[in-house]
């Protein structure tokens, strides 16, 4: 067999690997989804409310996933402080307008963590997850008394009359409680529309039940505050039909990992978690801690 002959083989059988080589990555691609689009995205909120930086960086990045055709929020929090959870509400409506959104509710959503449920598409719950807590808290002490049991005075200089409302050193005054409830009041209006809207339930019904007030899954389900109960893998086959995804979806968790809500709530990691939160005057999408 001549040289040039010997050649040609060795380039066709070259040739031929590479096809193979080639169409093995291809075959491998579309199956993982990255150029079908089939993924589903599974995104955490979990613990008390405190900032809405990180997940809402995660939700804006989904957006412009191309491989993502489904987002599920898993939801684990018992609420937290009002601006960051009508901030993540934001995020995950403008989320809907590109993706099929479904929040999961784990141990608890409630309060804030209700409020950016409301925003998906679709609510799943487990019936013995705790929601609901529909209302609006602001907590204050009063240390007159101990710190004059101290021999401690303390003392305000102000530039008007409200500007240390709420101040431990002094009781308020009935003025001033009714300026801290018609705030109260407004931001409880505002939550009340969110959820009217959030699931296609008039104002007025929310508001007989906008009482802090909690559910299980199986009683919000029947108030019309959750569209079905199952679990996250249920929220996330859920989330699939609804994207038009065929077939068994590839689901991929994002973000790094946080503590849950247990641990934030009642582990070590507890104190740090409170202690800045509660730091200062902050309305809050709050559950109360019964232990507090």
């Amino acid at each position: 067999m001549g040289g040039g002959v010997l050649k040609n083989i060795l380039a066709a059988a070259g040739a031929v690997f590479i096809i193979v080589i080639v169409l093995s990555i291809v075959v491998g691609v579309f199956a993982s989804g990255a150029i079908t689009g089939d993924k589903v995205a599974v995104v955490e909120l979990l613990g008390v409310i405190a900032d809405s930086t990180e997940i809402n960086q995660e939700l804006k990045d989904l957006g412009d996933r191309d491989d993502v055709k489904a987002v599920v929020v898993r939801i684990d929090s018992p609420g937290g402080a009002v601006g960051p959870s009508q901030e993540i509400h934001r995020e995950i409506t403008k989320l809907r307008e590109k993706k099929t959104v479904v929040a999961s509710m784990g141990a608890m959503a409630a309060s804030g963590g209700y409020y950016a449920a409301v925003a998906a598409n679709k609510v799943v719950a487990n019936p013995g997850t705790i929601t609901g807590s529909i209302g609006v808290i602001i907590e204050f002490f009063n240390a007159q008394e101990l710190l004059g049991k101290l021999g401690l005075k303390g003392y305000v200089v102000k530039s008007g009359k409200y500007k240390d409302v709420g101040s431990p050193l002094r009781e308020m005054s009935p003025e001033e409680q009714e300026l801290i409830q018609a705030v109260i009041n407004d931001v409880n209006s505002q939550f009340i529309k969110a959820v009217a809207e959030g699931r296609g339930i008039a104002p007025e019904a929310v508001a007989k039940i906008a009482d802090g007030r909690i559910f299980t899954g199986a009683q919000a389900k029947e108030q019309g505050l959750v569209d079905e109960l199952g679990s996250l893998s249920d929220a996330i086959a859920l989330s699939a039909r609804l994207a038009g995804i065929e077939g068994e979806p590839e689901v991929v968790y994002t973000g790094k990992p946080r503590i849950s809500f247990w641990k934030a709530m009642f582990g070590d990691a507890s104190v740090d978690s409170l202690t800045g939160l509660f730091s200062g005057l902050r309305l809050m999408y709050l559950m109360p801690n019964p232990a507090r």
